[in-house]
């Protein structure tokens, strides 16, 4: 009986490990396309310089 509760909560660690990775990599494509969106649509600082925080 024992192995059995054991494989039984290994599964489930697995598979909410798997859904909390699934969630992390649809934040970061959410965030990767706001900061995509705010680098395109930020507008010209002094001098015609885009204004960002770092220098190219």
């Amino acid at each position: 009986m024992l192995p059995v509760v054991l494989v039984l909560l290994l599964a489930l660690v697995l598979s909410g490990a798997g859904i909390a990775l699934e969630a992390l990599w649809w934040i970061a494509l959410i965030v990767l396309a706001v900061r995509l969106l705010g680098f395109l649509v930020r507008p010209a600082g002094r001098g015609g310089r885009s204004g960002h925080c770092y220098r190219w």
